[in-house]
């Protein structure tokens, strides 16, 4: 039989993916395949998205990445993909791959109003740090910021967190992450003292019940869906629960489906601790053992501004809850108020404070919410019955509650891109142990993350406004110190004013109180809500916006300069998953063009900027603290220069090519041949992202946080370890001390945090003894109530508004949307709608409607079918379309307490184009 070349090419591909997923394959098959591959090279690598953290198996040839595979030997995905993890190499060969450097230019100068031109990366940076320091030298510390990600790798992460905190001395620096799991994070250190899950994905192997609050797991983790599905279908026992807000394709397996109103997931958790106590099913020896009860203020606002001096008219209505709220009959019912009392938001300077409260407060918070109340509150679609609503909340508290079921609850965005979403987790919490089934295999709360290191950059590396590496916090005397003792910088170089927040850098950009911003692996001017503010204040204020990115998305379109970066495995990088596993990869291929990995534009710009230019005195208005004069950071040249340092010397040697690093050679026998275009660039001959994985790891040594060395994560045998890695072997479940190393002896469980381990006591009404009480080793059980969303649908405005993600795309879609088969699945976003309240409108499937808020409009298709059935009153539009630019029309309130935005909620009116 004659095989031309192409047919023996294309039945090679075929039989790779064959042999791959197990099927059987013919002896030509097997040698077209061999003849295929020959010349790759694979090597082992990580899925550029989600939180899940996927293994993959990356194969290169002639300089590009030519398959990607699951990786079977990673034990999160066991060798499978989703539909955009198969493509992890195609998102790197989109047509309009940024190259080049390009500013907005006019008569060969730049021009803020300007059009794009290609320019070296000399120029590009010559511009960058002139706007720089005309900034800071005229605002200082406060007037500069730094967009950040959870798509970060984890080096580049700290490089910039250095940079900031310690070089530029500001912590305006803030991540994308923080609308992602930033509610999570407030809750895990209010409840127990420390960052991250206790549990990992094998509790889904262990557990007998899976409950998903506001997390569509089979769009968004679908990996981990198929893991669940697994488990539901071998085990006759599990049950698996969906509660949302519409029916969606978590609920196709689901025995359960509990469709809820907006908000009222407050009041449904609330309903289960009152029926564990009223059943007498809580767990006595864990709970007075292991906890204590607590609570907090309810009159905290929704994170808005404060003032309408910003709002457009239509919106002044919204916005003035931030300052005063009439409660409805529900909310004065679930705070024990009177309907109708207006309630002034004292407490939004300070919405994190809390206090211990008794055992029998924690009961009387609670007790209003019966299953009359909150059915009748709650009950989501309106053509259910109340008395079928009522035996499904029924059903959800018996699933809990029998003793010997395995419970383990799953949320995403649901809980955390909330108006209360720090106050929902900790109710989640609430409930696992008032039942003692938290921090064992299959029982335990579980925040799933949106973004591949959400956890590992973000969180443990602390590149927010308010923390610092390994759990520290900007604020707290005691961690400044003990960093600038890791990061070598003089004693009070750190600035202990806490930073803006990513929503208010937006909102200080519109006023004018920051400059000069940076964006790396982000998208902000397409992915915050209410994006007609920061648009216009990004294009018409007298600012300088800086957009390293690798596709001309929103945000590099309203950028002055936009540096075209290197993707994923055009670096070496590392990033952290959300059961606390770490995984590294190496670069792979070059960067195209000009392209440059987002590390080596910070060291790169660090090199142009001296000591003297920062650490002399700085005026942060706002700054009180103690040690410190008001709003002043005080000169440590002095001290530098004792401790070797010269005022010329630049950011770069001080806190990048240190001594300690610069002994870090490249290359390395850990690379294997590959290539490292960063260090080659740098020209010194270090490895920068081993040296700072070394530095890095000296912040969680010892303190429940560590780490284990760069080349273990490179050995062939790893697939990444769940930290904390003691004497070589990773924690799989912490608190316990069967698994944890740091639990203390026989003690069994210890929520051993160290935060906030010492509080004032109280009623639910407020503090009656200020003086902290210690609760070492212990977590809080808090009472929340129910609090209205600050926009509820009217006559006007008629419709509930929900966004998210599909399956298909990731994000703002600037990756996803250039992989033709993605792109062909799902080309354009589109209004799901139920078909009633299409008809009533005069619509129809396919129709072209305008969705309209207080803050903009939107032009979007219709759909009635499909994937997402609605119920009638919501609609749900996804924001990976800037041609659907949904976030004009959304809302920016967040969660008081942790500034995550709520993009699940606002009212909307619909009508034909």
């Amino acid at each position: 039989m004659q095989v031309s070349r192409r047919e023996f090419i294309k039945s090679g591909i075929a039989a790779s993916t064959a042999s791959l997923v197990g099927l059987p394959i013919s002896k030509l098959a097997e040698a077209a395949a061999a003849e295929l591959e020959k010349d790759w090279q694979w090597d082992k690598a990580v899925c550029r998205f989600c939180g899940t953290g996927c293994g993959i198996m990356v194969a290169t040839h002639q300089g590009r990445i030519v398959a990607t595979k699951g990786d079977p030997n990673a034990p999160v995905n066991r060798g499978l993909n989703c539909i955009k993890g198969y493509f992890n190499g195609k998102i790197m060969y989109g047509k309009d791959r940024l190259t080049h450097p390009l500013m907005r230019m006019k008569d060969g100068k730049f021009d803020k109003k300007g059009q794009f031109v290609p320019v070296t990366w000399e120029q590009a940076f010559d511009e960058m740090e002139r706007q720089f320091r005309k900034t800071y030298s005229q605002m200082g510390p406060s007037g500069v910021a730094m967009f950040g990600s959870g798509q970060w790798t984890i080096h580049e992460g700290y490089a910039m967190n250095k940079l900031f905190k310690a070089g530029f001395r500001s912590n305006n620096l803030d991540p994308n992450a923080r609308n992602c799991m930033a509610s999570a994070v407030a809750a895990f250190y209010s409840v127990f003292g420390t960052d991250e899950p206790a549990g990992n994905y094998d509790d889904i192997e262990h557990t007998d019940t899976m409950v998903l609050w506001g997390a569509n797991m089979a769009e968004m983790h679908p990996i981990l869906w198929s893991r669940i599905t697994d488990r539901r279908l071998a085990h006759n026992n599990c049950r698996i629960v969906n509660l949302t807000t519409f029916r969606n394709m978590s609920s196709d397996i689901a025995d359960l489906e509990i469709i809820f109103k907006p908000n009222t997931d407050l009041a449904i958790q609330n309903y289960i601790a009152r029926e564990i106590i009223a059943r007498d099913a809580m767990n006595k020896a864990f709970v007075e053992k292991h906890c204590v009860f607590a609570t907090g203020p309810y009159d905290i606002g929704y994170g808005m501004r404060a003032t309408d001096k910003y709002a457009y008219p239509a919106e002044k209505d919204t916005q003035a809850k931030e300052v005063k709220v009439k409660l409805d009959k529900w909310e004065a019912i679930g705070q024990r108020r009177k309907e109708g009392d207006v309630v002034e938001q004292k407490n939004t300077a300070d919405p994190a404070k809390h206090w211990m409260i008794s055992f029998d407060d924690f009961k009387k918070g609670v007790e209003p919410y019966t299953l009359d109340y909150v059915a009748e509150l709650a009950k989501g679609d309106p053509d259910e019955s109340l008395d079928t609503f009522k035996a499904k909340l029924k059903q959800l508290a018996d699933l809990y509650i029998e003793p010997n079921r395995k419970v383990v609850s799953f949320w995403t965005m649901g809980f955390n891109q909330h108006q209360r979403g720090t106050w929902v987790n900790e109710q989640c919490y609430m409930n696992h142990l008032l039942l003692g089934k938290q921090s064992m295999p299959g029982n335990g709360a579980f925040s799933l993350t949106g973004q591949p290191s959400a956890c590992g950059t973000a969180r443990e590396v602390g590149t927010f406004s308010h923390r610092l590496p390994a759990d520290r916090l900007v604020p707290n005397p005691q961690h400044r110190a003990e960093t600038e003792q890791y990061w070598k910088v003089p004693a009070k170089t750190l600035n202990p004013k806490i930073g803006s927040f990513y929503a208010k850098i937006l909102r200080d950009l519109e006023d004018g109180s920051v400059k000069w911003a940076w964006v790396q692996v982000n998208n902000p001017w397409h992915t915050h809500p209410n994006a007609n503010h920061w648009i216009r204040a990004a294009r018409e204020q007298d600012n300088f916006i800086i957009v390293s990115e690798v596709y001309p998305g929103i945000s590099a379109k309203v950028a002055d300069l936009i540096l075209p970066s290197a993707m994923i495995f055009e670096k070496w990088g590392g990033y952290g998953n959300a059961e606390r596993r770490t995984q590294q990869w190496r670069q792979q291929v070059p960067p195209p063009g000009q392209a440059r990995g987002d590390l080596w534009q910070t060291l790169e710009f660090a090199k142009r900027f001296k000591l003297k230019d920062f650490w002399g005195e700085q005026k942060v208005p706002g700054l009180k603290a103690d040690g410190f004069a008001d709003n002043t950071l005080p000169d440590v040249m002095a001290e530098a220069q004792k401790m070797g340092y010269s005022p010329d010397d630049s950011l770069y040697k001080v806190l990048f090519a240190t001594p300690d690093n610069l002994k870090v050679k490249w290359p390395d026998a850990v690379a294997k041949g590959h290539d490292n275009h960063v260090a080659k660039l740098l020209g010194d001959g270090w490895f920068p992202e081993k040296a700072f994985w070394k530095e890095y790891q000296l912040f969680g040594k010892g303190k429940g946080k560590d780490l284990a060395d760069f080349d273990v994560y490179h050995q062939d045998s790893v697939r990444g370890l769940k930290w904390p890695v003691v004497n070589g072997k990773e924690v799989a479940w912490r608190f316990n001390e069967q698994y944890d190393p740091y639990v203390t002896k026989g003690a069994g469980i210890e929520f051993y945090g160290k935060l906030f381990k010492a509080i004032p006591s109280g009623n639910l009404d407020g503090i009656t003894d200020p003086a902290p009480k210690s609760l070492a080793g212990k977590a809080k059980i808090f009472f929340r109530p129910y609090a209205a969303p600050a926009e509820q649908p009217d006559a006007n405005y008629d419709l509930w508004l929900c966004t998210g993600r599909v399956l298909e795309h990731w994000h703002s879609g600037t990756m996803t949307r250039r992989v033709p088969e993605l792109h062909r699945a799902v080309p354009a976003a589109v209004l799901w709608m139920h078909p009633t309240d299409a008809s009533a409108r005069g619509l129809k499937r396919n129709d072209l409607v305008w969705v309209e808020s207080r803050r903009g409009k939107v032009k979007v298709r219709v759909e009635t079918g499909g994937r997402n059935k609605m119920v009638k009153g919501t609609v749900f539009v996804p924001f990976f379309d800037e041609g659907v630019f949904i976030n004009r029309v959304t809302l920016d309130t967040t969660c008081p307490i942790s500034k995550e935005s709520d993009y699940k909620k606002c009212a909307v009116k619909i009508y034909k184009a």
